[in-house]
């Protein structure tokens, strides 16, 4: 579903090229271009098939679950905090947060989005209750190539090759209240930073149900207007801060 919807930019069979590149592990390296060619006809959505409850991959495919499955694992929790009856509680899985009611102050919880210049600090903190927070972007994880390159862990589907646009960072914004989920925020973050800066906002105006913040190479953090009177701008951060036009 999600591969559809965002034509292929997120993509679970993505796993051959992920090996291929091993950003992730201990051998990295920048494969030859007749490697990763010989791998993408194994990308794509078409090489599940689903039946039932039994799921099948053509010869040759994998997948890889890193892109979803902690959001996947958020709704879980959601759902836990739901039937609990607690008034107010956070789960937070690396990159992926989940707020639940309110503060014992019986506030909206602080959610804050990491700086990718500096991982020490935050671009900025949103203001939510039963939210999911999802970031994906190359900051982390990622190596430095023998001629100086840096290649981040998130690779293109259609390309084969790491991310390499005018974003940072892409931050997803869904609410259980109108039907978000944790599982969507977590591909679209993906999706979003795979398609650049331009691409995710036409998506969000074209499909909406969801709010974003956007952090730039330029400098620019861009936020949807859903979020205008959630977010806090860090002082001193060097960033410009703009509402993203409907």
């Amino acid at each position: 579903r999600y591969s559809a919807e965002t034509g292929g930019a997120f993509d679970v069979t993505i796993a051959p090229l992920v090996e291929l590149w091993g950003i992730t592990g201990d051998d990295p390296r920048v494969p030859a271009q007749s490697e990763i060619d010989a791998l993408l006809p194994l990308v794509g959505s078409g090489h599940v098939h689903l039946e039932g409850t039994a799921a099948a991959l053509d010869e040759g495919c994998a997948i890889d679950l890193g892109g979803i499955a902690k959001g996947y694992a958020s709704d879980k929790t959601a759902e836990l905090f739901a039937e609990s009856g607690i008034f107010g509680g956070f789960v937070s899985l690396g990159g992926n947060v989940y707020v639940h009611g309110v503060t014992a102050e019986g506030q909206p919880w602080n959610v804050a989005i990491q700086d990718p210049r500096n991982t020490e600090a935050y671009a900025c903190t949103l203001r939510l209750s039963d939210a999911f927070v999802v970031t994906s972007g190359g900051y982390q994880r990622n190596f430095t190539a023998p001629d100086g390159t840096v290649y981040q862990h998130i690779i293109d589907p259609t390309t084969g090759y790491p991310v390499d646009n005018g974003l940072l960072s892409v931050s997803i914004v869904t609410r259980r209240d109108s039907g978000g989920t944790g599982t969507m925020a977590d591909a679209y973050s993906t999706a979003l930073y795979v398609m650049g800066w331009e691409a995710a906002q036409d998506f969000w105006r074209q499909n909406g149900g969801f709010d974003m913040v956007l952090i730039t190479k330029d400098g620019q953090v861009l936020y949807t207007p859903g979020l205008a009177d959630k977010l806090t701008e860090t002082e001193g951060s060097g960033y410009a801060y703009a509402s993203i036009e409907p």
